[in-house]
């Protein structure tokens, strides 16, 4: 069995649900044949978020890591390929917080690129039945915080251990009108456990296009 640490995050800016979160019990209740999911909810406060991961990792000792949010307007499962070492939050965190071009790691390097296959994924979520893309910004909220500081962890403290980030769409309840994108949480989780299977086994990414002209 191979050893997996997911992770979602509590609701935010004044939501009552968080469809990562939601997505995420879903699939560790059900995971994916030959993996052993542990489920995280993390809080989605700057600094506290990354207490609460480097802890699970210490305690679970997973050999692949994948944190998942929510990105209201996002229509369909993203993968994301680079974490930037920028805080600089549109609004405040759970706890009240709102730091403006702050560092997640003082002295850090610019940027980490996730350590799956990210192309594979994308491709793992599409033949399950699940729009997906790659993206290239995680924003510089709370979520590329995280995703920035596993990345570090992982460069510098558990080089075999592989991890990435996720955005998941909004829950359809959450949707004012039928013009914002949403998914049920059903199929978020039904993408991330095709997702896992494939990250979980691949080491070597396809060669496709993914790219974007802006």
């Amino acid at each position: 069995m191979s050893r997996v640490l997911l992770t979602g995050f509590e609701p935010f800016a004044g939501a009552t649900r968080n469809p990562s979160w939601e997505a995420v019990r879903l699939v560790a209740a059900e995971a994916p044949d030959g993996l052993e999911v542990t489920p995280l909810q993390l809080s989605c406060v700057f600094d506290q978020a990354i207490d609460e991961l480097r802890r699970a990792v210490r305690e679970v000792e997973p050999e692949l890591v994948v944190c998942v949010g929510q990105a209201h307007g996002r229509p369909d499962l993203t993968v994301e390929r680079v974490a930037i070492n920028i805080n600089d939050a549109r609004i405040p965190d759970n706890a009240g917080r709102q730091p403006v071009d702050e560092p997640v790691v003082p002295g850090g390097p610019a940027a980490y690129f996730a350590t799956l296959p990210v192309k594979a994924c994308v491709a793992a979520v599409r033949e399950a039945g699940l729009p997906a893309s790659l993206s290239h910004t995680a924003g510089t909220f709370v979520c590329n915080h995280v995703f920035y500081a596993l990345m570090h962890l992982l460069a510098t403290e558990r080089p075999t251990t592989r991890g990435g980030f996720v955005h998941v769409p909004s829950l359809p309840e959450q949707v004012l009108d039928q013009a914002t994108p949403s998914l049920p949480t059903a199929s978020v989780a039904h993408g991330l456990r095709a997702l896992l299977a494939t990250a979980a086994v691949r080491r070597t990414d396809l060669h496709t296009l993914e790219g974007t002209t802006h």
